[in-house]
């Protein structure tokens, strides 16, 4: 009696098994990827509603961060600056640019510049600025080179794994208080040695429990 079926589908068991296991993990790859903070939050960058290049006054003039950011260190967030900040010096200083319009406008009419918040928590999140920067974490961690950059961009996907890798190892960014808003600056050979000093001092031990972030 012939048979039914060819030799060849005594291998189609098989070549199910594989192609279901190829084909769950190229799905799962492509939403682990594509669905996640690295792909979906990382490169945000909004256009603002003034041309305000962060290079040109915190990089080419080193304007330090405090200066418009001035809560940061004794307040949860980083403020955004006033009008008022900005016409300190420009009241003087290229007053009459085309780029200054939108905020001579905001001056004159007595109403805030809408700026538009490049990074974001959830609201079930609690983060606080100023424990971070007391605790020696640089601007730099979470905002990367701020002073490199025309116009401010997501650099880090501040995603619930990414903070907890840092609070499970904090040595790599820790930098004296002195430090932490300098964007250049390089851990010397003797980091460890500092860390653990000032771990001690500082008495740093990032908690790891959901009620530290989620109150």
């Amino acid at each position: 009696m012939a048979q039914l079926f060819p030799q060849w589908t005594n291998r189609l068991p098989l070549i199910l098994l594989v192609g279901t296991i190829l084909l769950g993990a190229g799905v799962y790859g492509f939403f682990a990827y594509y669905g996640s903070p690295w792909y979906t939050d990382v490169g945000y960058r909004p256009v603002q509603p003034v041309e305000f290049s962060h290079k040109v006054h915190a990089g080419d003039m080193r304007v330090d961060c405090r200066y418009c950011h001035n809560f940061v260190e004794v307040s949860h967030e980083a403020n955004i600056p006033p009008t008022q900040t900005c016409m300190n010096c420009h009241v003087m200083i290229k007053a009459d640019s085309e780029k200054m319009i939108p905020v001579n406008e905001s001056w004159n009419n007595d109403t805030p510049i809408q700026w538009i918040r490049v990074h974001k928590l959830p609201d079930y999140a609690y983060f606080d600025h100023s424990v971070h920067l007391a605790s020696g974490i640089g601007c730099v961690s979470c905002h990367g080179n701020i002073a490199t950059m025309e116009v401010v961009a997501q650099n880090q996907p501040l995603s619930m794994s990414w903070c907890l890798d840092c609070h499970r190892n904090p040595d790599p960014y820790l930098r004296p208080v002195s430090e932490i808003t300098n964007m250049t600056w390089v851990a010397p050979e003797n980091h460890s040695e500092f860390v653990a000093q000032f771990k001690k001092d500082k008495n740093i031990a990032p908690p790891e429990d959901c009620s530290a972030c989620h109150q």
